[in-house]
């Protein structure tokens, strides 16, 4: 079992409590004395994630019933508000490496929603737009994706949800992550 320690000569790193294969349980991870809280209840990043993988559940378990997953809609949602955006201006815009953004075109293409071209004013770049089935789907989608915002806001409260969604925005914009790159020495 993995813990974090006090600073001190382990300072930032995580220690095995408990003897391998012996079964037991180290006292403070489970809440003993001395117990420190749990790396997921303080890192940010593993607070987000968690709550992103419990989203995507709800809405994925929402958009069942169309064949795509909220994560493609969300590409095909992105694209139609963007025109045809260029492969990098897209990645962008989701905060997404241009890797990943391939990965999640990929299925989106095979299956006919979105086509990837050269762009005619630059050819060094490669342009995505929606086909007439993309627009389709996205059309589809939208009563369940309603459906599944609805479901949230009743349960998280709307006031909640959009104080969340203000704070998600400030984060996933680009001033800051120049800020957060200040602020770390960059």
């Amino acid at each position: 079992m993995l813990i974090f320690v006090k600073p001190g000569s382990t300072e930032g790193r995580m220690v095995r409590r408990g003897a391998a294969g012996t079964g037991q349980r180290g006292g403070a991870a489970q809440g003993g004395r001395g117990a420190q809280p749990r790396p997921a209840d303080v890192c940010n990043a593993a607070a987000l994630r968690r709550a992103t993988r419990r989203v995507s559940q709800i809405y994925d378990a929402m958009m069942a019933p169309s064949g795509i997953r909220s994560t493609q809609r969300s590409v095909l949602a992105q694209i139609a508000r963007s025109g045809t955006p260029t492969i990098g201006d897209l990645a962008e815009a989701m905060v997404l490496d241009r890797s990943a953004l391939a990965h999640n075109l990929k299925p989106l293409e095979r299956d006919g929603y979105v086509v990837v071209r050269i762009d005619p004013a630059d050819r060094r770049n490669r342009i995505v737009g929606l086909t007439d089935a993309g627009w389709a789907k996205l059309d589809e989608t939208f009563a369940l994706w309603s459906a599944a915002q609805h479901r949230f806001e009743a349960t998280f409260g709307p006031d909640q949800a959009a104080a969340l969604r203000a704070a998600l925005q400030v984060i996933a914009s680009p001033d800051f992550a120049a800020r957060l790159g200040e602020a770390a020495g960059d």
